[in-house]
């Protein structure tokens, strides 16, 4: 008799959510769209920085410099000027980032054995890109110094070999292509779990008591437990099919691998999804409107998309701010996410996280239920 109670309020609120096929597009097309955002335009990789160059040389050697900066997957060359008050004036209007004025004298100075001193100028009012751009200038300039005093050396019938006294050889694992999809699209599952399924809980039971059919809910035979597991059940439903949609789409369109066990990403998903399901709950029984539900729910996500790790690196957060995520739970489940897709590991590597998991789960849960009961009461 209980089980036929709840699975007849499961299959009323599966009816709720397919009634509403605006609402049910929305819920499995955001996820695409966050992941071709993210996935294609919230990228940290620095390519193809607008180039100007002016050539106050334009000699064989001047040319062969700016081929060497036109090869490399940094820079890619827009313009060419002849003062430097017309590279200031395209970098003022942003047509380039990044600016490569060479002297009248660089090719004589190379020939008469001289240094040769060219200038690299960049727009720093986006220092991600400009950090990157001003390593890769230096780099090529180092490149191309070797390579200079290499064909000197030839030239005057001397054997050159250049020995560094220390070599780094590097590696990258876990991401050798250093991909940023790879990087985010796990943090994208975390996202997507904590948003729809806060956000769906809270507005479902507070659109309830603004329609009035909370009262008719509590009135049956239903115990609060009941009435909140199917409640709860249809978004649960929806965020595992998100979940794998977001998955299969990255693995698809980005090639982002899970390296590690499917089922135990699925499980500890569950275990986040808890907590989620619990915070949704709790905005519930705070908000009076659904306005309300929406705006605390999105003051819950802030949180999780700035101090869990998902897009800025936590160590370079100031440590007050370090120790305030902590208390985030999107931090654990993004580096149990990464550890699975990405390195492949298992639970041996992440157990910590997964207990801290546990641990909000119940607490939240159990904080979400007391007051839900209180409400009814």
């Amino acid at each position: 008799m209980r089980n036929s109670r709840l699975a007849a309020l499961i299959r009323k609120e599966f009816i709720q959510v397919i009634r509403d096929p605006r609402a049910l597009a929305v819920t499995f097309i955001l996820p695409i769209m966050m992941l071709l955002l993210l996935g294609y335009a919230a990228t940290n990789d620095v390519r193809n920085v607008a180039l100007g160059v002016w050539d106050q040389d334009n000699s064989p050697d001047s040319r062969t410099l700016i081929a060497a900066y036109q090869a490399a997957d940094y820079f890619k060359l827009e313009y060419r000027v002849g003062s430097e008050e017309e590279l200031r004036a395209l970098m003022d209007s942003n047509h380039i980032r990044a600016g490569l004025i060479i002297p009248p004298d660089y090719s004589r100075r190379l020939a008469g054995g001289q240094q040769a001193q060219v200038a690299f100028v960049l727009d720093g009012s986006d220092p991600t890109m400009a950090g990157t751009a001003l390593a890769a200038a230096q780099l090529i300039g180092q490149s191309q110094s070797v390579t200079v005093l290499s064909e000197q050396i030839n030239s005057r019938g001397q054997s050159f070999s250049l020995t560094m006294p220390v070599e780094v050889r590097t590696q990258v694992w876990y991401n050798p292509g250093m991909v940023s999809a790879h990087f985010m699209i796990p943090g994208l599952v975390g996202i997507i779990l904590q948003f729809l399924t806060t956000f769906l809980t809270a507005t479902s039971i507070v659109r309830e008591r603004e329609r009035g059919t909370i009262e008719q809910l509590i009135v049956t035979p239903l115990k609060p437990w009941e009435l909140v597991v199917g409640k709860l059940t249809p978004y649960v439903v929806i965020a595992f099919l998100d979940t794998l949609e977001i998955l299969f789409a990255g693995m698809l369109l980005f090639d982002v691998p899970i390296n590690g066990s499917l089922f135990l990403l699925l499980l500890c998903s569950a275990i986040f999804l808890v907590t989620t399901l619990g915070i949704g709950l709790l905005i519930s029984t705070i908000a009076a409107t659904q306005q309300e539900a929406m705006l605390v729910t999105m003051f819950t996500i802030y949180p999780s998309i700035f101090l869990s790790g998902f897009i800025f690196p936590l160590a370079a957060m100031p440590a007050v701010l370090q120790w305030i995520s902590y208390s985030v739970p999107m931090r654990y489940f993004l580096l149990i996410a990464r550890g699975i897709m990405l390195k492949g590991v298992g639970m041996e590597s992440f157990w910590q996280e997964v207990l801290a998991l546990c641990i909000f789960s119940v607490v939240v849960m159990g904080l979400a239920a007391m007051r839900f009961r209180k409400r009814l009461d």
